[in-house]
């Protein structure tokens, strides 16, 4: 059993709460989200566990930390410390978070499609390649990937159309009342300020 330490963090969204842990669950970057147990199985044994609490409606993972949502009938203040405890358990006792990555979108095959990896059966949208993609990547990873998983949610970027961005939002951020002003206001603004070319950013809803 290994000395592990695990914190609960409350996230913009309510009903979410980030449960940080002092060591790597996910190589940097990568991350994947699991809204049924069905969907993680055989991907996540952790999150396959979690869902056996009733009040669990959604499991995210990423680098350091698991994101979990949960219903609206419980109140964080008795469930809290128990899912925290268990995280920690699990951890600790080096049982499998994540065993295999679930089916990856390939948005261009120069680049590792590790963090773009959605369990949901839905598809992603495809987009051409354009000359903006690094770009925007770029500026993405910089400066709104780490204030995105500091409220433990994760953004990806799916591709540039039309002056149109469109990303995908996962963890507290997908859902959560203040994203669509982040969205807007945030991130929209920093993509315009440094590429006249975008116009608009939207979130994908699937």
């Amino acid at each position: 059993m290994i000395p592990v330490t695990v914190y609960s963090e409350m996230t913009p969204n309510p009903n979410t709460m980030k449960f940080v842990a002092n060591k790597y669950l996910l190589p940097t970057g990568a991350s994947v989200e699991f809204d049924t147990k069905m969907s993680a199985k055989g991907y996540s044994p952790l999150a396959e566990a979690l869902f056996d609490f009733p009040f669990v409606a959604k499991v995210f993972v990423a680098s350091n930390f698991v994101t979990v949502a949960k219903t609206d009938n419980v109140p964080w203040d008795f469930i809290t410390m128990e899912l925290r405890e268990f995280i920690r358990e699990w951890i600790a006792f080096g049982k499998e978070v994540l065993i295999a990555m679930p089916s990856q979108i390939q948005l261009d095959p120069e680049q590792d499609t590790t963090e773009n990896a959605s369990p949901s059966p839905q598809a992603l949208p495809k987009f051409e390649a354009s000359e903006l993609d690094d770009a925007i990547a770029d500026l993405l990873d910089q400066y709104v990937r780490p204030a995105v998983a500091n409220d433990g949610g994760a953004i990806d970027f799916l591709g540039f159309e039309d002056g149109k961005v469109t990303v995908l939002l996962k963890g507290s951020c997908a859902g959560c009342p203040s994203s669509t002003a982040t969205l807007k206001g945030g991130i929209e603004n920093l993509l315009k300020q440094h590429l006249p070319e975008v116009k608009e950013v939207v979130a994908f809803n699937g």
